[in-house]
């Protein structure tokens, strides 16, 4: 009897571990997709963009989305619009607690004439 009692909570206390990696997986995340319309689109050196306010209000968003997961950051701020050609490049900053700047660097992994797939180095 001790040992079903002992196996079940080893089960549960299992199963929780396996639902909290899982939970965290998803909301670390640091890739998005973005559709691209009259509200989000600017233009960069003549191609289509994500503006720059976008992509910097989802990195600060998503920095830091769990209180162990990544470093809290603030004033995320883009020097341009992140360019829809797969591979594009634009390094985004923000501040951490200790009030140090940090570089967040952008990329494009995907981009379509509707949306653009990006994501972020934590």
């Amino acid at each position: 009897m001790q040992s079903r009692f002992l196996v079940g909570i080893v089960g549960g206390a299992t199963v929780v571990v396996a639902v909290g990696a899982v939970g965290t997986h998803l909301l670390s995340g640091t890739e998005s997709t973005t559709g691209l319309d009259a509200h989000t689109t600017v233009t960069v050196d003549g191609h289509k963009a994500l503006s720059g306010t976008i992509v910097a209000g989802r990195a600060q968003s998503k920095y830091h989305p769990l209180p162990w997961v990544g470093t809290e950051v603030t004033d995320v701020s883009c020097p341009s619009g992140l360019k829809a050609v797969a591979g594009a490049t634009v390094t985004c900053t923000g501040k951490a607690d200790d009030g140090k700047e940090v570089r967040i660097p952008v990329s494009v992994v995907k981009a379509t004439a509707d949306s653009v797939t990006w994501k972020f180095e934590r």
